[in-house]
Formats: C-alpha cells, structure tokens, sequence
C-alpha cells in the first residue's frame, strides 16, 4: 500500500501545503510584518483544523495589530476556551482590553494571567498599566515595584513608574526612575523623551537639552531628539515638525493613544463637533468633509452626521489603522496635510482639524492650502495651543513638549491673509497634562 500522506490545506492554487508545516509558515509571515498573508494563512489553517487553539490565538493577535480589537478579543478568548493553561494568552488578552478601555474585563485577564504565573514581570508591569488606568495609583505603584523586584533590570517597569510618578506631579522620582530605564538600556527612546521631558518640567532646562544632545550624537539622523533639542532651546527650530518625526511619534503612540488622550481630559475633538454645529446648523448628511490630521479617527463619529463624503488624512499609517474600524471614513488616505490640500482644488465644504495645525510653526502654507480645498462658503475648523503674548512679533513657539502654541493675533493675521471671513477665535481649555491645563485656540473661518 501507498504510504498515507499526512493531512494538507485546501487548495486554493496548484501548492498544497501539509497542515503539519503550515502554522510555521504562518507564523514567520506575521514576524515578517506580513499580516495580510499570514491572516489568509491562519484562516486557511481554521478551515481545516477549527480546534487549533495556536492558529485561532495568533490570528487574534493579527487582528489586533491590524486595530480590530474587537475581533481580536473574540479570538483571543476561543483560544483560551480550546487550550485555558497558557499564562501568556491572558496578557495578550488583557493587553486588547486595555487598549479598548475594557478595564474590568482587561483586570480579570490579568489577574488570571498573574495567579498562573505569579513570577512573571512582565506580567506585572502590564498589571501596573491597567491600575494606572483605573487611576488606582497606589496598586499601579506597587505593581511596578513588584514587577522591578522579580527582575531588576526590566527598564519597562522603571519607564512606566516614571510615567506614573510623572502624572502624579512627583517629577523628582519621576527622574530617578528615568534615569534607571536608560542605564538599564541606554537605547530605550521613550525613557530618553521623558528624562528629557521631567527635566524641562523640572524647568531645567539646560539638562534637558543635554539628555537631547546626548542622544542626537549617538543617533544624528533621528528626527527626534532634533526636534525637542530645538523645543530647549530656541536653537534652530523648523517652520514645522518633520514628517519623519510625525510618523515616528504617532506610529509609536498609536496603540495607546485614544486612552492617553482620555486620561488627559482631552477636548479638542467635542469642541470642534460643537463649532461646526454652531456654524452648519442641523447635520443633513450633505457636505463633502476632510478630517485633516484625522489621527485614530476620534472626530469622525462627532461629524459624521454632517458628511456626505467624509475623508481623513494622516501620516501615520499605524493612526490610520485605528481609524479605519471606527467605519465612519469613507476614504482614509497616509499623506502630508499641506501636500493633500494642494491637491484636492475646492473640493470640501468643510474642513476639521483637530490638534494637528499644533504641529506647524508658520502656518501660512497650510492655512492658504485649506482655503484652496474649501469650495465658496466652505468652512475651516481647527484648534492650536495658545501662545500668551502682546510682542507683535512672536507668532509662534516652539515648547520643549514638541508642540507649537501661536498668538491669536498671528492666527487670525494668515487666515484673513489667505482670504477667509468670519475669522473668529474661542479661547479653550484642550487637555491636561501633568495637572497642569493646555491653554489652545478653537478658530474658525470662512471661504467667502
């Protein structure tokens, strides 16, 4: 007799490929950073095998680093179901929930994970993120401390406790711990940002800039620490922040930023909804609308109701990802918001933008973009950090936080430069950070 051939995929093309071989398979493509094969692979993987509690896992995962959390989650849960001794499935599934701001259900998965392996640090540092989030500052604290006793070096652990000690106005021992994530691994950027960024709170200003210059030595092509050695002091600053340093920063932050911003009591998006109700009136579903610096997509649901089109744009391909499950967008597209504008000659009837025009020194070619884009009548909506001054000068600045704030007068200046009406600004309160209220600008402006 033959000998029998073990079991193989469906075939879908002339290549079959035996079951036995096939999640390896998967599982490169997905450490390759291709998702979209290794998706098809692990589904193709479940057509053949549904019980395979390691393929229904990591096409959880999958989904989740395509920003499908809720997918993510329902797959993440069947492989606990199908194998329940894994500790590690827990974290993963605990991490999703964070993320979707799921905390009772993110506690539990932790929890779980923590009972089945006590030992673990990693565990218990993402155990500390989870309290932090629940604002049990005290449990975040000594979870982090449990976490740095069972392995010392673990730089994570000492960065997020500087984050908490950082948002708890203990800038000093927000320091320390800084200080130890970077001899822990001198490499770790965001342990270099936030020393930089508690020292600049400290108002210390000079060892800031040290931290930047250090760093910018060792890395001279890094947009980063260019930008904020430039934020210090005053030295070279750029018409606007690099797109390298856009994408770098968002792409990083994307995974946490809608929670982030929720810790902050972040506003920008509710105050924008409201302006363009006050200025549209009731929302018809009739305006072609551009969401620029759409970001994660948090305006989007505010201003569907007013879209019969509505676009985002964004730099940051990995924000985008986050936008896109929200179905709200009808087109999101990775481009530089000046360079989009350009190209799209009267065709919005509204234009939104949310904290984005904080990222713009000079604002002259982005304002006289958005006049272009807008169709007559058409409205401009967007908010900036406030710059406090009564020298006819200074227009803007650069802050040691990466940010620019803008002088009202500068502001209202370009818009009426670059042709709007009904130029009118509100003073705001957009955020908080380290206790201490962003002062911004809502604008508003008119294509005649």
């Amino acid at each position: 007799m033959p000998a029998k051939r073990p079991p193989s995929l469906p075939g879908r093309t002339t290549q079959h490929v035996f079951l036995k071989d096939a999640l390896p398979i998967a599982i490169r493509l997905h450490q390759e950073g291709q998702l979209e094969p290794a998706r098809k692979m692990y589904e193709r993987i479940l057509e053949a095998a549904p019980g395979d509690a390691n393929a229904v896992h990591f096409l959880g995962v999958l989904h989740h680093q395509m920003g499908h959390s809720d997918q993510a989650a329902a797959y993440i849960k069947r492989s606990i179901e199908l194998d329940p001794t894994v500790p590690g499935w827990y974290n993963n599934l605990g991490n999703v929930l964070l993320e979707s701001r799921r905390l009772a259900e993110a506690a539990d998965a932790y929890e779980k994970a923590a009972a089945m392996s006590p030992r673990d640090a990693t565990l218990l540092n993402n155990l500390g993120a989870l309290r932090r989030a629940q604002e049990r500052h005290a449990d975040a604290e000594a979870a982090y401390r449990q976490a740095m006793a069972l392995d010392p070096k673990l730089p994570e652990a000492h960065n997020n406790l500087g984050n908490l000690y950082r948002s708890m106005g203990r800038t000093q021992d927000a320091l320390a711990h800084y200080c130890e994530a970077l001899i822990l691994n001198p490499k770790q950027h965001q342990a270099r940002k936030m020393l930089g960024i508690a020292y600049y709170t400290l108002r210390r200003f000079d060892e800031a800039a040290k931290v930047y210059r250090e760093w910018l030595a060792e890395e001279p092509d890094n947009p980063v620490p260019k930008h904020y050695l430039a934020g210090c002091t005053g030295e070279a600053v750029p018409a606007r922040a690099a797109d390298a340093y856009v994408e770098i920063t968002f792409d990083a932050f994307a995974e946490s930023f809608d929670a982030n911003l929720e810790n902050l009591t972040y506003r920008a998006p509710q105050y924008v909804a409201s302006a363009v109700e006050r200025l549209c009136g009731e929302a018809a579903g009739t305006l072609h609308v551009l969401d620029a610096g759409c970001g994660t997509g948090l305006c989007g649901p505010l201003i569907t109701g007013y879209a019969k089109r509505l676009v985002g744009v964004d730099l940051s391909a990995k924000m985008l990802a986050k936008a896109r499950p929200r179905q709200v967008y009808d087109e999101l597209v990775k481009a530089e918001l000046t360079t989009y504008l350009q190209s799209v000659n009267q065709g919005f009837d509204l234009v939104i933008s949310a904290d984005t025009l904080c990222y713009f020194g000079e604002l002259e070619s982005a304002l006289q973009a958005a006049h272009g884009a807008l169709r007559s009548g058409g409205w401009l909506v967007f908010t900036l950090e406030r710059l406090d001054t009564d020298a006819p000068d200074q227009r803007s600045r650069l802050n040691p936080h990466g940010r620019y704030s803008h002088s009202r007068a500068y502001v209202e200046n370009v818009l009426t430069q670059a042709g709007f009406d009904h130029v009118a600004a509100d003073a705001v309160h957009l955020r908080n950070e380290g206790g201490v209220p962003v002062q911004g600008w809502l604008m508003s402006a008119r294509r005649p």
